[in-house]
């Protein structure tokens, strides 16, 4: 499918949000903290992951809270269900750990990123307003650590066909693919670049687009399986 748009949701309204996890106290405490945000709007709780794919069917969320462990099914497999939906939500997958196995096959499912479930309040709800808006919300040192994850399961082959698909793409979004790769915001490509964030926006959408991505992370290992670095 063609990847969703790096266009946040419309001014004005309010971003709704699900929230997936086995832990009632989790989901609780989630609850609290963005509910507390007037532009957030909590529009539904699930356990597991199959429960959350009928409940994103229902309430069309903006941004999901994803547990990767759960029974039924688990987050990585419910975030890879969700790419095939209409106007998919953003995932943003949430972890004990800061970058284990786990977190890196979700992103490459289709994650927008992920929290740490003892990140601070406000950043929890900072990182869901940015995601909601396009913008990415993992760090460089985190997406090079993330990147280093999958290179180290290259399999033959993997570099020619990242090349193929970045043959694709024009100069210009050849040279912002390599800046998202680095963990530039579009604030910060527009600045390098001599280009509006409009602009910018625009580029990254069409790069998607080309790649058949859903995020900025896989357009970052795209990049570097190419390099062969």
């Amino acid at each position: 499918m063609a990847g969703m748009s790096d266009e946040g949701i419309t001014a004005g309204m309010p971003i709704r949000v699900v929230l997936v996890d086995d832990d009632p106290l989790v989901r609780s405490g989630l609850g609290l903290i963005l509910g507390g945000a007037p532009d957030l709007e909590i529009v539904g709780q699930a356990d597991d992951g199959r429960a959350a794919l009928a409940l994103v069917e229902e309430q069309r969320p903006d941004v999901v809270l994803m547990d990767i462990r759960m029974p039924v099914m688990d987050g990585i497999e419910a975030t890879a269900r969700l790419r095939s939906v209409a106007s998919p939500p953003r995932v943003i997958v949430l972890t004990t750990f800061g970058a284990d196995d786990h977190v890196v096959r979700s992103l490459v499912a289709g994650a927008a990123g992920f929290l740490l479930k003892d990140t601070p309040p406000a950043d929890i709800v900072e990182a869901v307003r940015r995601v909601a808006a396009g913008e990415p919300m993992l760090s460089p040192a985190v997406v090079a650590t993330l990147i280093e994850r999958v290179k180290k399961q290259q399999e033959p082959g993997r570099s020619a066909r990242a090349r193929q698909r970045l043959d694709r793409l024009t100069d210009r979004e050849r040279e912002i693919a390599e800046a998202v790769a680095r963990g530039l915001s579009n604030a910060q490509i527009a600045s390098e670049l001599y280009l509006s964030v409009p602009t910018v926006k625009a580029h990254v959408g069409h790069i998607f687009t080309k790649l058949d991505v859903d995020n900025r992370v896989q357009v970052a290992i795209c990049v570097l399986d190419a390099s062969g670095t």
